[in-house]
């Protein structure tokens, strides 16, 4: 696929997969009250990493028609049954998951036998346990899945975990319990749970008593995730040398204009000796300068006003918001002349850092705007760009949110020229304002010369 970026410029868009993409989904199925949930926990402890998220079939039971909640009510209605689950959404949120982009999943009230109208983000986990009574039951969700987990337990034990869950946490009586129990529950188990064991890798008895069994299934998980942090690497040293084959700037990096003024700021900014309290100064003008360029990328639409002395000036507004989102933590060191230029911009977060173990870069936060899809324009800030890894995941983050590529304006102070051809041939569509093209392998200082520490 192919994107004009200016009138004589035309370059092939390159591909690029986060490292959220292609997300490591583990199915743990079993019986009501086996211990599925707290196996979850016990992996989610044992692997400790910060991007493991589960997901609970339970959210995603069919919403009741006014005789099954009755029927519910009354204890009558039998949740057990696979016909209970919306399994076309499920695989829908799934496959979402997987592709790396931001889904919203529904909340289940068991009080009031409906779901709720609140929604739970789930985006960007390199890990997602998909755990519940179906989890290895349809074909759809078995293709999906990077390992298939059976955990097993006594029937007693079971029925036990049950009373207390349900009495406890889900307002029933003991009486009804027991009334599921034997009309659905443990015939379904039979019927549907079973089964199931025949398509787990591995079956687990005795739940979060089983070590061995739990430091198998978190070795073979990250045994999966290098496997694939080194195809992210590969794929980004690939867009390096797609990047390098092409020695042409794109039009849409704008480099700010070096006028006396600029080279004299520049002088300043580069001079070691320079006082903290001056290189901050004049950092924060070099940056209202970055900014003020920036804004030459958004639309603006007619305006006329009256002035002072009652005549008429023919001139332009802004035609919507612009937001601004902060690269931590070097970014927020551009927030003082973002202001400055413009004082209303409502301001995100992301954090994005580079991992001691694989050297790649890991999204660890985010916090956007809201509505932020539909601003104008979304300007992302980050003092110094080498690779162009952190700026790839941070624009992705963006078009994840629904921010479409156009509106997308990246400010930074200092940028290598590989980084930049790098970032413009997997998204030749946004722009860049550069304060100044420096070597592909200098080291970051700006933000640590601005901080002090």
């Amino acid at each position: 696929m192919s994107a004009d970026v200016g009138s004589d410029f035309r370059i092939e868009r390159a591909h690029y997969s986060p490292p959220w993409a292609n997300t490591s989904i583990i199915g743990v199925a079993g019986s009501s009250g086996s211990g599925k949930t707290s196996l979850s926990l016990a992996l989610i402890r044992q692997l400790s990493l910060p991007w493991v998220v589960i997901l609970s079939m339970d959210s995603f039971y069919k919403p009741l028609t006014p005789e099954q909640s009755r029927l519910a009510f009354l204890n009558e209605y039998d949740f057990d049954s696979p016909d209970a689950i919306d399994f076309d959404m499920l695989i829908e949120k799934l496959r979402e998951i997987k592709e790396g982009k931001k889904t919203e999943i529904p909340i289940y009230s068991f009080e009031k036998h409906n779901r709720i109208d609140q929604t739970t983000t789930v985006y960007s986990p390199h890990v997602l346990i998909l755990e519940g009574i179906f989890a290895l039951h349809d074909s759809r969700v078995l293709d999906m899945l990077d390992l298939k987990i059976y955990c097993e337990a006594d029937a007693d034990l079971c029925l036990s975990r049950r009373l207390v869950r349900d009495v406890r946490d889900r307002g029933r009586d003991i009486e009804g319990c027991i009334k599921q129990w034997f009309a659905w529950v443990k015939p379904n188990f039979t019927r549907y749970v079973e089964p199931q064991r025949n398509s787990a890798d591995i079956i687990v008895p005795r739940g979060i008593e089983n070590l061995v069994a739990i430091n198998m299934i978190t070795d073979q998980i990250h045994k999966t995730l290098r496997t694939k942090s080194k195809l992210h690497q590969v794929e980004l040293q690939r867009l390096g040398t797609v990047a390098a084959a092409d020695p042409e700037l794109s039009p849409n990096i704008i480099s700010l204009a070096q006028t006396p003024q600029v080279r004299g700021i520049n002088t300043l900014l580069l001079d070691p000796d320079t006082h903290r309290e001056d290189f901050i100064f004049y950092f924060d003008r070099l940056v209202s300068l970055m900014i003020e360029t920036a804004t030459t990328c958004v639309p603006f639409r007619n305006a006329t006003v009256s002035t002072p002395t009652d005549s008429t000036y023919a001139g332009l507004q802004r035609s919507g918001e612009i937001s601004a989102v902060v690269v931590l933590r070097g970014g927020s060191i551009l927030e003082t002349g973002l202001k400055r230029v413009i004082p209303d911009c409502r301001t995100g977060r992301v954090l994005i850092q580079t991992s001691f173990r694989t050297g790649e870069p890991e999204l660890h936060y985010y916090k956007l705007a809201d509505g932020i899809n539909t601003h104008d324009a979304v300007l992302l800030l980050d003092p110094q760009m080498a690779s162009g890894g952190a700026a790839l995941m941070a624009v992705r983050v963006l078009l994840d949110h629904g921010v479409e590529e156009k509106r997308i304006v990246f400010v930074t102070y200092l940028a290598g020229r590989m980084g930049l051809r790098r970032l413009m041939a997997v998204y030749p569509e946004i722009k860049v304002v550069v304060g100044r093209i420096v070597d592909d392998e200098e080291r970051r200082w700006v933000e640590g010369r601005y901080l002090g520490c």
